[in-house]
């Protein structure tokens, strides 16, 4: 390119990838596919490269991370400079690395590293000062970032104070930043979503973007109602410590109680860190939190310093992209779903397309508001994504449309189910049919109250539902308990056999865990984790109904909204006759117990295949004790419980000495005897 023309380019690339910048660190509103992003940031890091005589260290993107703190926070200023990584997007790219570094260090040797994922969240630095949490803030641009100390003080997983640790000599830093990653896992983002959307708010647009917008509240009170998580990866500036390699640091994280992900491991050479690529590649589906790729770290930290930096990434780093998880098709319909809570959803039918290895056709548009953000039409063509297992949703719409000048689609004044009134209270987002005999929300209601989160009765799918609700056979979750064989015979596709399987399940479903039945309720506001606490705090559904909102208030993350819903659910005559029907019929909710000698302070894992009862039972049971599960072993795990088959967890468990215990030891643990209790190393 000619000098005259790559002036030109390199300004408008600039205030290209500035303007982007800003659309996505401080509004949380990304315009592009971050593939489109890393594109245009090459194409300027190459033009500075070859004219390198028009690099402004002042203000090109290429020498700073990210933008400016926005102005309603305070500032910190980083102790060291939060650096952004040089990518990777193709095997070649990992080799080029590698050899790179090889020329730098005079070598020929292989090369040890540390492999980890790439969430895809925000970036946090954490300063800790005599061992004390002092603040935390985001990354800004690499140097300053917003305090955001108070919201996430919030996110419980944050030590306040890092313990003595045998893994460190019992030495506490006098300061030191650890650099984390805050995020929302899939099963919270949905159900996070579904209570907005229930509420009349809009939803989330993806995980990442719900994560940033609930660290940038300025009340923390809002904070510590979302479901934020976090993983540490990272130290920044150290004083009065020092490790020898990042993987010992990432031990020492470990045992001062941050979360580190599981998934990370050494790697001895280049070859190692591909295959690692490969193999989160392919389970990238199956994780309950979004990667956008794994990240490869030179682990010695003497060499890490030998290899320094470039002006906003380290040498010694590289962040290995997956392929894009967005792709470009045609609406062809949008069609209206109405909700249990009477909502109604747009969602978009597409021209089937391949996004990150599954057929999509389908894509919700959340809202009228959405609809008009993004200015979509049937006909449009459009930027499709799916993250992880969320729900597939349209970006946007690709420019110039053909219909980019008539107004966008609208949901109708009635409902499409039931032709009642649509309406739209002032200050939500959704717009509702507010029919409490709307056959859709009936439905609807059914599905709820018997998923595998609820009553979890078998047998019991959305066309058998349909075709009950639609003749008139069911209309409320306790028609259910007094079907007949008759009943079900009588519907297409029922023979005897499988009418006597359904109700067998329905008889068998009549005992349920009580945060079960709460949950199947579909009281607004309870999902499945306030289920839990109000059974555990509570013990009983009659204690529960009856209870005031001041006697919910007192119970810790039950709030005055959640409060005001429980009480006003059981004040409605219709709800409380469908309870009683539900008690009349034999249903009766297995009270909270508690027992001397229970699990409580204890954690457990659960790995490999259990014989006597389901992975979901087997922490139901934990649960119901005072323990908890987790999915990975730590030195803060009490038991590993080992069916056949188990996997890396167990060798893990052995190597931190901790206890390993089998499905009948289990069993043991957990039963009436207090025999189990004694027997048992560890238990106390």
């Amino acid at each position: 390119m000619e000098e005259k023309a790559a002036i030109k380019r390199i300004e408008e690339l600039r205030d290209l990838i500035d303007y982007h910048n800003k659309r996505y660190y401080q509004l949380d509103d990304p315009e592009i596919p971050d593939l489109e992003y890393d594109r245009l940031m090459r194409e300027l890091v190459s033009l500075e490269d070859e004219f390198r005589q028009y690099i402004d260290i002042r203000t090109s993107p290429t020498q700073r991370v990210g933008a400016a703190p926005l102005e309603k926070f305070n500032s910190i200023r980083h102790l060291s400079p939060m650096l952004s990584l040089a990518n990777a997007f193709t095997e070649e790219e990992i080799i080029s690395f590698n050899e790179r570094l090889q020329r730098l260090l005079d070598t020929q040797e292989d090369i040890s590293f540390v492999v980890e994922p790439k969430l895809d969240g925000i970036s946090v630095n954490l300063l800790y000062e005599k061992g004390v949490l002092v603040s935390g803030s985001t990354r800004g641009d690499g140097v300053t970032g917003e305090d955001i100390t108070q919201n996430l003080r919030t996110i419980h997983e944050i030590p306040l104070r890092i313990p003595s640790s045998p893994e460190t000599a019992g030495v506490i830093p006098d300061k030191i930043e650890i650099r984390g990653e805050v995020y929302i896992g899939t099963d919270a983002f949905r159900e996070l979503n579904r209570q907005r959307e229930e509420n009349g708010e809009a939803p989330f647009a993806n995980p990442r973007n719900a994560a940033a917008g609930s660290l940038r509240q300025l009340d923390p009170q809002i904070t510590a109602k979302r479901p934020l998580a976090i993983f540490c990866y990272a130290m920044g500036f150290a004083e009065g410590i020092s490790f020898r390699s990042h993987w010992d640091f990432l031990q020492s994280l470990t045992e001062w109680g941050f979360p580190v992900n599981r998934y990370g491991k050494r790697a001895g050479n280049i070859r190692e860190c591909i295959a690692y690529y490969h193999e989160m590649t392919a389970i990238r589906d199956t994780l309950p939190y979004e990667i956008d790729g794994t990240v490869i770290k030179v682990d010695s930290t003497e060499t890490q310093d030998r290899l320094g930096s470039v002006s906003r990434s380290p040498r010694w780093a590289i962040a290995c992209k997956f392929a894009a998880e967005q792709a470009t098709t045609v609406i062809e319909d949008i069609i209206i779903q109405v909700g249990r809570t009477g909502t109604l959803t747009p969602v978009a039918l597409m021209k089937p397309v391949r996004v990150a290895g599954v057929m999509v056709s389908r894509a919700t548009l959340h809202n009228q508001d959405e609809i008009n953000k993004k200015n979509v039409h049937i006909g449009d063509t459009v930027i499709v994504q799916r993250a992880g297992d969320v729900i597939p949703e349209i970006v946007r719409t690709v420019e110039p449309s053909a219909h980019q000048n008539e107004p966008p689609f609208g949901i109708p004044d009635n409902c499409p189910v039931c032709g009642s009134k649509v309406v739209r209270l002032e200050g939500e987002a959704a717009h509702r049919c507010i029919n409490l005999d709307c056959p859709a929300q009936i439905r609807e209601n059914l599905r709820h109250f018997v998923s595998r989160g609820g009553m979890d009765i078998e047998g019991l799918g959305e066309k058998l539902i349909s075709q009950m609700s639609e003749r008139g056979i069911i209309g409320d979750p306790a028609d259910l308990y007094y079907l007949t064989e008759d009943n079900l015979t009588a519907l297409e596709r029922m023979g005897e056999i499988s009418a006597r399987n359904l109700l067998s399940s329905l008889e068998e479903s009549k005992n349920p865990p009580l945060e079960k039945f709460l949950f199947a309720l579909g009281i607004r506001h309870v999902g499945e984790h306030i289920s839990k606490i109000l059974a555990r705090n509570l013990t009983t559904l009659d204690t529960i109904m009856s209870s005031s909102e001041e006697t919910l208030l007192s119970i810790k993350e039950i709030g005055p909204e959640i409060a005001a819903s429980i009480t006003a659910f059981f004040r409605e005559p219709s709800n409380l006759r469908t309870v009683e029907r539900l008690k009349n019929a034999g249903v009766t909710p297995v009270e909270t117990r508690t027992v001397s000698g229970s699990l409580s302070g204890k954690t457990f894992v659960l790995t490999g295949t259990l014989e006597r009862f389901s992975r979901n039972r087997a922490k139901e049971i934990i649960e119901s004790l005072g323990g908890k599960t987790s999915s990975s072993v730590t030195r803060n795990t009490d038991f590993v419980v080992a069916g056949a088959s188990p996997g890396s967890k167990l060798d893990k468990a052995r190597d931190l000495k901790i206890t390993v215990i089998t499905e009948e030891e289990f069993m043991k643990l957990t039963g009436e005897s207090a025999e189990g209790n004694e027997t048992l190393p560890g238990f106390k």
